[in-house]
């Protein structure tokens, strides 16, 4: 997987992504169903490999080790959803081959699986729009009238959300501008209800953890990207006569990283070993947690080996440190996951 991704070209596919050409994306997003990436979040039943989250987590650090734009992790938590609430249609098969690309807006929330607004009250809550990537949370008075928000809704079907215990269709609207323009967000309405009753909420809190589980995997394999890329450019940058990698300092910054990224990488592995249990749940917590700050330092260490050329559109640094951030905060941020984690210690 990492050869079929290393000749992708993948920095390019991602800008042409952030620029609205998904062309390139696309084709890369069925070089990847066709092996087998998708396949493992449907099960046999329904056209896939099975639901197999180690072979999951594999799949997804390689992914974010690349930068892979769209919405991957949605997509895996989409599959949960259709599989469980709609289990006759032909989504979960298309997920599986690769011919569909399903959102979920807005990934169910933790303190509940879905919206505590019931489905009549119009916009169900969302995350705040921080975790969905985008530049301003809404505060208190403005979130419950603050549509959620999909990614890549432009190029998904189904586009779907979770509101009170009801699984809808969701109707997108204009894009809008993102920490990580790679991600891009679009506004969704509530459209036709696609499952009813308490299945949902049983469901929508599976599909929260694999989601979250493979988006703490894709953020292990960003990290690791961000400091291969670091320590190739600290041999070979030049300062008072010889490498900056020499300096102690510097060792110090991308050995810290080395140590924090080799922690979170088996608390990922863990939660999927953890997969069915009453466990799994907190480990999920625990592995987003130790990977989002894992990956986040490693990008805040990245940028300052590189200085000044770390924050240029041109270099692909930048894109991969965009993503860090972004998915720090997608799937629930660390103090949510904290939260939970405190909570199921009580």
């Amino acid at each position: 997987m990492d050869k079929v991704l290393a000749q992708a070209a993948v920095p390019g596919v991602i800008r042409a992504w952030a620029g609205g050409d998904p062309g390139p994306g696309l084709a890369l997003w069925r070089s990847l169903a066709g092996a087998g990436v998708f396949a493992v979040a449907v099960p046999e039943r329904a056209g896939g490999a099975g639901v197999l989250p180690v072979e999951l987590v594999t799949a997804f650090h390689e992914l974010g080790r690349h930068g892979v734009p769209g919405p991957c992790a949605e997509t895996v938590a989409a599959a949960v959803l259709l599989d469980r609430l709609a289990p006759d249609s032909p989504w979960p098969a298309g997920i599986a081959d690769g011919t569909v690309i399903a959102t979920l807006a807005p990934p169910p929330t933790l303190d509940s699986p879905t919206s505590p607004y019931p489905p009549d009250a119009g916009t169900p809550t969302p995350l705040d729009s921080l975790n969905a990537g985008t530049l301003t949370p809404p505060d208190s008075r403005t979130a419950a009238r603050t549509p959620p928000y999909a990614l890549d809704a432009d190029v998904a079907a189904p586009v779907l959300m979770v509101a009170g215990a009801q699984l809808r269709a969701a109707v997108p609207g204009r894009v809008l501008a993102s920490l990580d323009p790679a991600r891009r967000l679009f506004p969704v309405t509530p459209g036709d209800v696609l499952a009813a009753g308490p299945e949902v909420v049983a469901a929508a809190g599976e599909a929260r953890d694999l989601g979250t589980l493979v988006c703490a995997a894709q953020l292990t394999g960003l990290g690791r990207r961000l400091l291969e890329v670091s320590v190739e450019y600290v041999r070979t940058r030049r300062q008072f006569g010889r490498p900056i990698g020499e300096f102690q300092a510097v060792r110090h910054q991308l050995a810290n990283a080395l140590v924090e990224l080799e922690y979170a990488r088996p608390l990922v592995y863990g939660a999927a070993l953890a997969h069915g249990t009453p466990d799994f749940a907190r480990e999920v917590s625990a592995a987003k947690v130790m990977a989002s700050e894992a990956a986040y330092r490693t990008a805040r260490i990245a940028l300052q080996v590189h200085g000044a050329i770390g924050y240029t559109d041109e270099y692909d640094l930048s894109l991969l440190i965009r993503k860090a951030r972004a998915l720090r905060a997608a799937w629930g941020s660390p103090t949510e996951h904290r939260a939970r984690l405190m909570s199921s210690l009580s």
